[in-house]
C-alpha cells in the first residue's frame, strides 16, 4: 500500500512558515496584501475566493476581494488591474477564472504587473520559469506547490523520469519547466499521444491533471512510482475524487496524493506564500 502524501498537514507546515514570515515583515513596516478580482456570480469561484480570503486572514495578510457584475467589460476590468499595478499598497493581484466570455482571459493576464503577479501567470514570469532565471519571480501555485511536496517526502527528482499528463498553462506546461529545472527527464503526455500508457508505465514520477475522473488506473503506473493527482472531478453522488483510480492506483504506487486532502490545500498555502515572497521583493 502506497505511502500518503498528506497535503492537509503539509499546508498547515507551509502557513505556519508564512505567518511567521507576515510578522517579521511588518515588524518592517510592510503589510503583505493580495487583491482577489471575480468577475461575475460563478458559485464555485465565489466559495474559492472566499476561502482564499479567510486563509489570508487567518496568517495575518491584508486581502481584499474585488467582484465586478457579470456584465463588465475587458476594459472596465483592465482599468481596475492597472489601478492595482499603482497602489503601493498592493503585492499579490489575481483574477479568479473562469471569466464572461466579453473578456480576453490572455489580455488580463498581460495586464497584472509580472512583480504583482500572484498566480505565475503571466508571460514575463513565465519566461523566466522556462529561462531556469536566477532572479526572484512567481510561478503558477499548483506546481510550485508540487514541488514543495516532493521535497517534504523525500522524492529523488535528479535523474527521475517524471511523466505529466495534461498541458494546460496552469498545471502541465510550468510543472514540466519545474521538473526540468530540478534536473529530471521530463515527458507530457496529452489527448494527442497515442499509446498514453507506454508513458506512464515508465514514470518514476507521475503527475495527473487532465480534469477525467479515474483516467489513470493501477495498471497504468511503474511499481513504486509517486503518483500526484491534481484532479478535482465530482462522482454521480457529488463526491469529490481524482484524475486517478485512487483504490488500485494506492496498491501499485509508492507514495500517493489523495483528492481531497490532496495537492488542493498545497494550492491556497502557496499563494499565500507566494504572496508574502512577491511583498518581500518589493522592498
Amino acid at each position: 500500500m502506497a505511502e500518503l502524501i498528506d497535503g492537509k498537514q503539509l499546508a498547515k507546515k507551509v502557513n505556519a512558515q508564512t505567518e511567521q514570515a507576515v510578522t517579521e515583515l511588518k515588524t518592517q513596516g510592510i503589510e503583505p496584501k493580495l487583491v482577489v478580482i471575480i468577475v461575475g456570480d460563478d458559485e464555485a469561484s465565489r466559495i474559492y475566493v472566499r476561502n482564499k480570503n479567510r486563509k489570508a486572514q487567518q496568517l495575518g495578510i491584508n486581502s481584499e476581494t474585488k467582484q465586478l457584475p457579470k456584465d463588465t467589460s475587458q476594459t472596465e476590468l483592465l482599468k481596475l488591474i492597472d489601478q492595482y499595478n499603482q497602489d503601493e499598497t498592493v503585492h499579490g493581484i489575481m483574477v479568479q477564472s473562469p471569466l464572461p466570455s466579453q473578456i480576453d482571459e490572455a489580455a488580463v493576464t498581460r495586464a497584472i504587473s509580472p512583480a504583482k503577479d500572484a498566480d505565475g501567470f503571466n508571460p514575463e514570469n513565465v519566461g523566466k520559469l522556462y529561462a531556469n532565471s536566477d532572479l526572484n519571480f512567481p510561478v503558477s501555485c499548483t506546481p510550485k506547490g508540487i514541488m514543495t511536496m516532493l521535497a517534504a517526502y523525500d522524492v529523488q527528482i535528479a535523474g527521475a523520469n517524471a511523466v505529466i499528463v495534461g498541458r494546460s498553462n496552469i498545471v502541465g506546461r510550468p510543472m514540466a519547466a519545474l521538473l526540468l529545472n530540478a534536473s529530471a527527464t521530463v515527458t507530457v503526455v496529452h489527448s494527442h499521444t497515442q499509446n498514453m500508457q507506454a508513458y506512464t508505465r515508465e514514470a518514476d514520477i507521475l503527475i495527473v491533471a487532465t480534469g477525467i475522473a479515474h483516467l489513470i488506473k493501477g495498471e497504468d503506473i511503474k511499481p513504486g512510482a509517486t503518483v500526484i493527482d491534481v484532479g478535482m472531478n465530482r462522482d454521480e453522488n457529488g463526491k469529490l475524487t481524482g484524475d486517478v483510480d485512487f483504490e488500485s492506483a494506492s496498491k501499485v504506487a509508492g507514495k500517493i496524493t489523495p483528492v481531497p486532502g490532496g495537492v488542493g490545500p498545497m494550492t491556497i498555502a502557496t499563494l499565500m506564500q507566494q504572496t508574502v515572497e512577491l511583498a518581500k521583493w518589493s522592498e
